[in-house]
């Protein structure tokens, strides 16, 4: 990976979207240091450290810590996740939508992706009045309201902080989208990512004031640490995992020549939707205490501590669904069987051992089943895990390791894949100079 970037920064094309988006970054990392007016920071840090392993918890991980600072970038990319689950899942049930997207082309792609900004802005407003409705109710512990002195008798400091937070999230956005365009790697995969790391610092801390104060514990942090580095060997040989189903291609004659012949492969990924799964099962399976908020007697209540806390086993339940689900809905979007199957038999290809058309797409079908099974079954386990750790042990549980299965899923996933895309750039860039 070091080589790679190393050459990568050697071409002036490529140093320049590695600017581009270190650029960015940096603009979103002071973004966070910004905070929105009128909020006690320092009582809203001490109520969140009382959350830690719990979902407002992990939230506050895949916002980099913005969330307890109460920053313009509070409600970091969940708004525009949460808009992306929705929009995907009206398209698949609205027949408009569907054949907006498969015919429209290019005009139909960016009709949807306008509605989904617009879905992003509106979850921002319900998102941002619950943030508010937290903050003003506040922790009875610590003396209720975390708003600052005589802001709550102010008639516009609802106003000022919800469209803050709206407006923080739609930048957010708009600048994953701009890495995408003029960077490396998708854009929103890159904010969470960069979230997700700014937070290990703080983590690795945690864990050395933990064996400071407690010595005889060590070897719970050590064997933490070692399952941290087995779950990354894990992910890493995962996600470079393929199933290749063989194809040979058809002899033919043109005049005095004969073309085909020539035996390839396709390959087909064991976790083809990447980290998506875990994102969304992540931002459905936090909507509970999300509604919570609204109710503050909810929030501390019975169902909140014993089914939707991340130790608790109606949430792992939850979860462990969630992101198989999600894992063979991405994969039924992504990948066609049928639509395979049929442009083998145009180029003259087919798989030994099964006749062009439909024996070949079921064939596909089921290698596509079963390989979706085995990449959902490996992701929810490695995001649950830590979990059931975490639930069996306190000394875990207040280190936040519940949340670090996901937090690693989806970190070492948007680390590969962005170095993947670097070297296909690279590639390409090698063979337009040599067509040049």
């Amino acid at each position: 990976m070091l080589q790679t970037l190393r050459n990568a920064w050697k071409i002036d094309e490529i140093r320049k979207k590695l600017l581009f988006m270190a650029f960015i970054v940096l603009i979103y990392r002071l973004g966070n240091a910004v905070t929105v007016p009128y909020v006690d920071t320092a009582a809203l840090q001490v109520h969140f450290q009382a959350l830690s392993g719990t979902v407002l918890g992990f939230l506050n991980t895949m916002s980099g810590s913005a969330l307890e600072r109460a920053s313009i970038f509070a409600l970091s990319i969940q708004p525009y996740i949460n808009a992306s689950i929705i929009m995907q899942l009206l398209t698949i049930a609205i027949p408009a939508l569907e054949r907006m997207r498969k015919e429209g082309g290019e005009e139909g792609k960016k009709k949807i992706e306008k509605i989904t900004r617009y879905g992003t802005v509106g979850i921002a407003a319900i998102q941002g009045f619950a943030y508010y409705t937290l903050i003003r109710t506040g922790d009875p512990t610590i003396g209720g309201s975390m708003l600052l002195p005589g802001a709550e008798a102010m008639w516009w400091t609802p106003v000022v902080i919800i469209a803050t937070f709206m407006a923080g999230s739609a930048l957010l956005m708009w600048m994953g989208e701009q890495i995408t365009e003029f960077g490396i790697g998708n854009g929103i995969s890159v904010i969470l990512f960069v979230s997700i790391v700014a937070r290990f610092p703080i983590e690795l801390w945690q864990m050395v004031n933990g064996v400071i104060a407690v010595p005889s514990n060590w070897w719970i942090y050590a064997l933490m640490l070692l399952g941290a580095l087995a779950i990354i060997v894990l992910i890493v040989v995962i996600q470079n995992s393929e199933r290749r189903i063989p194809v040979q291609y058809s002899k033919r004659v043109v005049g005095r020549k004969m073309y085909g012949g020539q035996s390839t492969h396709l390959p087909m990924k064991v976790n083809m939707s990447g980290v998506l799964p875990v994102i969304f099962a992540q931002s459905i399976a936090s909507i509970p205490a999300t509604i919570a908020i609204f109710v503050p007697r909810w929030r501390d209540g019975w169902l909140m501590e014993n089914a939707f806390e991340m130790t608790t086993v109606p949430y792992m339940v939850l979860y462990f669904f969630l992101i198989v689900f999600f894992s063979y809905f991405y994969s039924t979007v992504q990948f066609n069987p049928v639509e395979i199957a049929n442009n083998l038999k145009k180029n003259g290809g087919f798989i030994p051992g099964f006749r062009a058309g439909k024996p070949t797409s079921d064939f596909i079908q089921k290698v596509l089943t079963k390989i979706t099974l085995f990449g959902a079954l490996y992701l929810a386990i490695v995001a649950i895990t830590p979990m059931i750790v975490a639930a069996v042990s306190e000394t875990a549980r207040n280190t936040g390791i519940a949340m670090g299965g996901t937090s690693i899923i989806i970190v070492i996933s948007v680390a590969l894949e962005t170095i993947k895309q670097l070297e296909s750039q690279m590639l390409m860039r090698h063979y337009k100079g040599f067509l040049e």
